[in-house]
């Protein structure tokens, strides 16, 4: 994991005192496929690769345990093997069940410059510099804040509600951006924010009349 791509999605925490178990959600099975135990999975990781790695061990939130024989991508899903699921009617069983693995230390999230998404919420978004001079509005305002980290198609979408309320839309203003390296080139979770460099019409004008109003 680097840069923007290395983004845990530790959102969604198992049983009833996620901090204490610091699981975070991998997969949810979905139909059987085939005869022989096989399952389609649909992955919320970013790194399906070592998640679905033959020998990796997932949890379901009662701490049952399901060992990776198997797995290859299909299109936008996995097809998993895994330990003790020999037939199509155990793995039907297995439909709507999600699997968990232990969160990553802060000190490996540091060094491979990765962020869960509770890291990002509530970070003040900075325009790049260029940018603000483009559009007449002081070097490196601060014009909102993430407000959520969403699963998109093609990557994560970071939530963006601004700082200043418009008059005109009767409170404050949200976007969704995709959060990529060319659009989010820095993120500095020590001072609290993040750098963007949208394109051209990506922000609202009514987000960037509330930065220079406010």
């Amino acid at each position: 994991m680097s840069s923007v791509s290395g983004l845990n999605h530790s959102n969604e925490f198992a049983n009833e005192n996620p901090q204490q178990r610091e699981l975070l959600r991998v997969c949810r099975i979905g139909r059987a496929q085939g005869i022989k135990g096989e399952v389609n999975v649909w992955a919320f990781t970013d790194e399906p690769e070592l998640r679905f790695a033959p020998g990796a061990v997932l949890t379901d939130s009662h701490d049952k345990e399901f060992r990776v024989i198997k797995s290859r991508q299909f299109k936008k899903r996995w097809i998993i093997l895994f330990e003790h699921v020999s037939d199509r009617n155990a793995a039907e069983a297995l439909n709507g069940t999600e699997l968990y693995c232990e969160a990553d230390s802060a000190e490996d999230m540091e060094d491979e410059e990765a962020w869960y998404p509770s890291d990002l919420i509530g970070l003040e978004v900075r325009l790049d510099s260029q940018y603000c001079e483009e559009h007449e509005l002081d070097a490196g305002v601060s014009i909102a804040q993430v407000s959520d980290v969403l699963d998109g198609v093609a990557q994560s979408l970071l939530e963006l509600k601004s700082i200043a309320a418009d008059a005109e839309a009767d409170g404050p203003v949200s976007v969704l951006i995709p959060f990529v390296e060319e659009i989010v080139p820095e993120i500095d979770l020590e001072h609290g924010y993040i750098r963007i460099d949208p394109p051209s019409g990506l922000l609202p004008d009514a987000m960037l009349d509330a930065a220079k109003n406010g």
